[in-house]
């Protein structure tokens, strides 16, 4: 479809996904779906760890109860229609699909990056200022924090999504991504789009930056704080409780910074890198929480001792 059939509201795009070698095909399927299941059963077990587990249920996990929804979510809103292109080679989605695509993506993926603020901000004070922690975080607290990430998220998906979705749309309604993201959807539209691509460039980056100096802010200060810790093992139990989150800071970050501050290009290495964090990295997060942290493998064991025994 040419420029002059423009319209706001095509019927379908097609996800052309990416380049991959034939012979892969049923390997790619596997991993995928892989993913996607030990995504869904790792966060979920997460999620009931934390709400059957006394011992669990501190503000620290609280929050991570939250980035398990997300990433469960996430991995829902791109890898079923991804694996279905896999499956078909049918990368057709609808325009409402391609809406909510878009807007859920947007959501969870800002909600995400205030997330990982706001964990830090909570192991910030539970190292520098133990003796008033449990008044600092205590649950009203909580709750505002992490409703203050999904509410900050959900204002930035409206905002992107609307002003998205405003032009018309032409040029075959093909997307060269694996998902319907604001990159790959301006590419069609046949209207100027220099004030959204420079919105879509500088939203997202100033959010990330700002969340990524705080996160660094943190850490800077509890670096202090754990090295005026006498005891090896007071500072070896300190730094446990950070190494998971600053090994998830950088796994969502390095992607994201890559595909989003830069400007808009045709290059294939885009598509991998949006499938690492959308389908590799909501795996990575409860692997990393339950392998690296011990109270979590506590209550992991407990568990299956309290089911099998």
């Amino acid at each position: 479809m040419e420029c002059e059939n423009a319209t706001n509201t095509p019927n379908n795009f097609e996800l052309l996904g990416f380049t991959y070698p034939k012979d892969l095909k049923f390997l790619l399927l596997f991993f995928f779906l892989l993913m996607y299941i030990l995504s869904l059963s790792g966060n979920g077990l997460i999620i009931l760890l934390v709400a059957l587990e006394p011992g669990l249920r501190k503000p620290m996990y609280w929050f991570l109860c939250h980035l398990s929804i997300i990433d469960m979510m996430i991995s829902s809103v791109v890898v079923p229609k991804l694996i279905q292109w896999l499956v078909n080679g049918n990368g057709v989605i609808s325009y409402a699909g391609c809406v909510s695509q878009l807007f859920f993506f947007n959501v969870l993926g800002c909600a995400e990056c205030l997330l990982y603020t706001v964990m830090a901000l909570d192991r910030f004070v539970a190292i520098c200022k133990p003796l008033h922690y449990g008044t600092l975080m205590n649950h009203r607290v909580c709750i505002c924090l992490a409703a203050s990430a999904w509410f900050g998220g959900s204002l930035h998906s409206v905002i992107q999504t609307s002003l998205t979705f405003r032009l018309p749309f032409g040029r075959g309604m093909l997307v060269s991504y694996i998902f319907c993201d604001i990159p790959a959807l301006l590419k069609l539209a046949c209207a100027d789009t220099s004030l959204i691509e420079t919105l879509s460039l500088l939203d997202p980056g100033i959010l990330a930056m700002t969340c990524f100096l705080l996160i660094l802010t943190s850490y800077v200060y509890i670096i202090f704080a754990i090295l005026k810790i006498p005891s090896s093992k007071g500072r070896h139990r300190a730094v446990s409780t950070c190494t998971a989150h600053v090994t998830l800071v950088l796994i969502y970050y390095i992607p994201v910074l890559y595909n989003y501050l830069r400007p808009a290009s045709q290059d294939s290495f885009d598509g991998v890198v949006g499938m690492f964090y959308t389908a590799v990295t909501p795996f990575l997060n409860p692997l990393i929480y339950t392998l690296r942290n011990k109270e979590m493998k506590d209550g992991l064991w407990k568990l299956c001792r309290r089911m099998f025994c």
